[in-house]
């Protein structure tokens, strides 16, 4: 069922540090900023040739994020993202399994204009995981 790993998330109070940090000290390739109202985060993909790290920032009070930040001010590694070739297959099969699907289960567009789903980190050893649509 997974494919690739697409990306790793990592949140962060300040994207244009972390992005010239990316970009200026390592010297990868970043994106723009890309706002996603619908997700409450402004993103950017360093790209790294066979996968990406996308580094994320709240939009906004109600954000994730800016919850996630209240626990981890400095930020951290928030999810990694796998794809799949049937979003709706993977996910009626996870729910079968007894996983938990988060937003009531329904894919919304992605960052990269995909569908993707979130699955619960207790289901997966701690760890929030999205799937990406191939």
């Amino acid at each position: 069922m997974l494919g690739r790993l697409n990306h790793v998330a990592i949140a962060v109070p300040d994207l244009a540090a972390a992005s010239a940090g990316y970009r200026d000290m390592l010297g990868a390739r970043v994106s723009a900023p890309q706002k996603l109202p619908d997700h409450g985060v402004t993103v950017v993909f360093v790209d790294l040739g066979n996968t990406k790290v996308e580094l994320l920032e709240p939009l906004g009070e109600a954000s994730p994020i800016a919850s996630f930040l209240e626990r981890s001010p400095t930020g951290g590694m928030h999810h990694v993202c796998y794809e799949v070739d049937d979003i709706i297959a993977a996910r009626d099969r996870l729910i079968a399994q007894g996983a938990r699907v988060l937003g009531g289960g329904e894919p919304r567009t992605g960052a990269h204009g995909r569908p993707v789903l979130f699955l619960h980190p207790k289901d997966f050893q701690g760890t929030l995981v999205e799937l990406e649509q191939a």
